[in-house]
């Protein structure tokens, strides 16, 4: 029994420094440039044993892609639209010095060669927002009428939005920034005014670098 846990901790401990490689190489040189020999060489594996963990430079990229939202936990627990907030802006700290992180915003656009729609990045926080929104009605903090599919829409691509622009612009130093500012823009015309009195941003909540 004792072996067998040993075995299973070092392949625990080569696939997560295969994840950590591949992000690297993946957030420096994005799909096409990213090559299996690379990654090994960057992990210090040989090829056999990238082969064993993952059949694919493919299979590695949609691993680092659909794990995405299990890296991004808020430090405090919440509910709603302030959980809304503070995924958004945990990630948005998190992505800049997360290597996991900065290879799935890297793949964002190459996505169609390794994930089906149905599960691609978008995909995955759409249904984050959705269901932040969807109890943020139940928890009667939206204004009437708030359509939480097109709100929930709308806060993915502004954040995939502002991580471009801040990539190209900043080296995404200022993405928290930004992502406070879609946030303050947004919440006068969907939440209840006391409500968005409410609403805690970065340090308030311990999201911070």
């Amino acid at each position: 029994m004792a072996v067998r846990e040993v075995k299973q901790e070092r392949a625990a401990r080569t696939r997560a420094a295969l994840i950590r490689a591949a992000s690297e190489v993946f957030a420096e040189s994005g799909f096409a440039g990213a090559s299996v020999s690379r990654i090994a060489e960057r992990a210090g594996l040989t090829l056999g044993a990238v082969y064993f963990h993952f059949k694919s430079k493919e299979e590695l990229a949609r691993e680092i892609v659909t794990s995405q939202p299990d890296l991004v936990v808020p430090p405090q627990d919440s509910q709603g639209l302030q959980h809304a907030i503070d995924v958004t802006l945990t990630w948005a700290y998190q992505l800049l010095d997360d290597p996991v992180l900065q290879a799935g915003a890297r793949l964002v656009m190459d996505q169609e060669h390794f994930v089906p729609k149905s599960e691609n990045s978008h995909q995955q926080w759409m249904s984050i927002l959705l269901r932040d929104f969807r109890d943020a009605q139940v928890r009667r903090e939206l204004r009437l009428g708030v359509d939480v599919e097109a709100y929930a829409r709308l806060v993915v691509s502004a954040c995939t939005g502002a991580q471009m622009q801040a990539q190209l612009e900043t080296s995404r130093s200022d993405l928290p920034n930004r992502v406070e500012e879609v946030w303050r823009c947004l919440l006068p015309a969907i939440a209840v005014p006391s409500v968005a009195k409410k609403m805690q941003f970065g340090r308030e909540r311990g999201v911070t670098e």
